[in-house]
């Protein structure tokens, strides 16, 4: 039984300049970036490399049109490497460019086409949440069904990860916010998934601690001091996904994917709304479990008592960035029952690895008691 695995290199560098003289970045290179972040801090640079920008296939999170015409600009564009500057979204996209005979987003999805690999990626994340910089996991919204699909593969792991933290600057304080809660969701979904060991534990914890007293230290000083703590987060977000890309997460992650494809709310911010009331969920059904381990690890992080922890923990994460209930966004009674059914049809990876398999009552509970 395999235990553990980490096939990107990880590099950390102190700016873009430093990454692009060691990358070597040239004319093969074909590079998918996100605008503000790459005008910024690699236009001074001059690469002859063939740019393009996320936004130019669309404002939404990538869905598989937007994928399918990224796939025809690579081909005609001739280059070998593939260089993604962005947050995960971006990542996601570029992840899809590395399959050999990639034609249509979908069908590689749902595996039509086999998923081979047949180009080098280099990741560079300009978020602290997806940790995609190192999963063999891409996400895409359906255009036709609704809903998000995931396809998880090893040949869509990145070949490098490039850690430069300066790139986080350039995050609106609630992207950065949203973007870490969900590094936190990922690990301490991955520490109670059952496919979790003491290897993927150990990026759990010190994920969670860091995110978690990084918070703290916003809520004492102001949003203005998670310019000191970029590092941190980004480091945290990166073990994190080091985590869950061999434990993998859970129901908080299926429950949200109907919330974004259909009412087009970010990843992050969908994760959120759902976090601790699975987690309460998750304890409900088997408070005995390793879930205790996670509160009493919480409990300690936020000097509070073990009962209390996830109710702490909402108040902390309220504090940085308060969470809507889902009727702001437009979900409605009557959204209930299908978006339950909707994760049961589309979501069954998701839901066989989470720490208890929920119940379609709970689901709807759950989704209900959020409205």
């Amino acid at each position: 039984m395999r235990l553990f695995m980490q096939k990107t290199e990880i590099h950390l560098f102190a700016g873009a300049a430093d990454f692009s003289k060691e990358m070597q970045i040239g004319n093969k290179d074909f590079i998918l970036a996100s605008r503000t972040a790459y005008e910024k801090y690699f236009s001074p640079l001059n690469l002859s490399a063939h740019v393009v920008y996320k936004s130019d296939y669309g404002k939404s999170e990538p869905t598989d049109l937007m994928v399918n015409e990224l796939i025809s600009d690579f081909k005609s564009s001739g280059c070998g490497r593939i260089i993604a500057i962005g947050g995960g979204s971006v990542i996601d996209m570029a992840k899809i460019l590395v399959v050999k005979d990639a034609t249509n987003a979908k069908d590689i999805f749902l595996r039509k086409i086999p998923t081979i690999k047949a180009h080098e990626l280099v990741a560079v994340p300009t978020t602290c949440g997806a940790g995609s910089e190192v999963s063999a996991v891409s996400i895409i919204s359906a255009t036709e069904r609704g809903t998000k699909l995931g396809l998880a593969d090893e040949a869509l792991i990145p070949d490098y990860a490039a850690l430069i933290p300066e790139l986080l600057t350039e995050m609106p304080y609630e992207v950065f916010v949203t973007s870490a809660i969900d590094a936190l969701i990922h690990a301490l979904e991955s520490y109670v998934c059952p496919k979790a060991n003491r290897y993927t534990d150990l990026f759990c914890v010190e994920a969670a601690r860091l995110i978690v007293n990084g918070f703290q230290k916003i809520i004492a000083n102001g949003e203005s001091a998670r310019l000191d703590l970029l590092e941190e987060f980004l480091l945290a977000s990166n073990m994190a996904g080091i985590a869950f890309s061999n434990a993998g997460t859970g129901a908080v992650h299926a429950m949200s994917y109907p919330l974004s494809g259909q009412y087009h709310v970010t990843h992050g911010e969908a994760c959120y709304q759902l976090f601790t009331s699975v987690f309460q969920e998750y304890h409900r059904v088997n408070p005995g479990g390793k879930i205790s381990r996670i509160e009493g690890l919480l409990a300690d992080i936020l000097h509070c008592k073990v009962e209390e922890v996830f109710f702490k923990l909402e108040e902390v994460l309220d504090q940085v960035v308060p969470r809507h209930r889902l009727h702001e966004y437009g979900m409605c009674e009557e959204d209930i029952e299908p978006f339950a059914d909707n994760v049961i049809e589309m979501q069954q990876r998701l839901l066989d690895q989470s720490y208890v398999k929920l119940s379609k009552e709970a689901m709807i509970r759950i989704y209900h008691s959020l409205l």
